[in-house]
């Protein structure tokens, strides 16, 4: 009777995700924001418009930064994809022991990104924080380490944060990536720890 109720079909995909291949059955119109969240569990990737409109979704996939929520699952096979839990890493060499190695993560300054976030009170809710953390720091790679505000804000204009009102944002990416802003950030700090 409800033949055409019966489950829809799937498709089954290979991909990697942050350094490991994963097998995963989806349906054609899951997008890789819905299979990274529902099917390997990386809840980093955030849906906010699902319009690609607010970056809470960005990833980086083959390279590039995209919005998972814009994607099928299905255009990603054989692609290799990183979320914010991945990137998160610091690079082979630099981790701690007792965590296993991962083949070179794409964007090596997201964790000091990240602590600049922190530092700078560039996140309040937290929602945008992965999607600005990847843009941020895939601008700041792009640029090899050299911005200015404008670029900076020129960069994330796809980025919407509700909360922060962006300068803690801004500061931190330039703190991060500017060569002007780290030779002050180190300036302050030998300072600070003289006094």
């Amino acid at each position: 009777m409800n033949q055409h109720m019966s489950s829809p079909e799937t498709h089954r995909l290979s991909i990697s995700v942050n350094g490991r291949r994963v097998e995963l059955n989806v349906e054609p119109r899951t997008t890789l924001a819905d299979a990274l969240r529902e099917k390997c569990g990386l809840t980093g990737t955030k849906l906010g418009c699902e319009q690609g409109s607010c970056g809470a979704c960005t990833v980086i996939h083959d390279g590039q930064q995209i919005r998972s929520c814009l994607m099928f699952a299905i255009q990603a096979q054989d692609a290799e994809v990183w979320t914010i839990e991945g990137l998160s890493r610091r690079p082979a060499g630099e981790q701690a022991p007792e965590v296993p190695e991962v083949p070179e993560v794409p964007l090596p300054k997201l964790p000091d990104l990240a602590c600049a976030f922190k530092r700078n009170h560039g996140l309040q809710c937290g929602f945008c924080t992965p999607g600005m953390l990847i843009a941020g720091a895939a601008l700041g790679h792009a640029a090899d380490d050299s911005l200015n505000e404008a670029e900076i804000r020129e960069g994330l204009s796809g980025n919407i944060c509700r909360c922060t009102g962006y300068q803690g944002i801004v500061q931190s990416i330039s703190e991060t990536f500017s060569t002007e802003a780290a030779n002050t950030t180190s300036t302050n700090t030998e300072t600070e720890a003289a006094s």
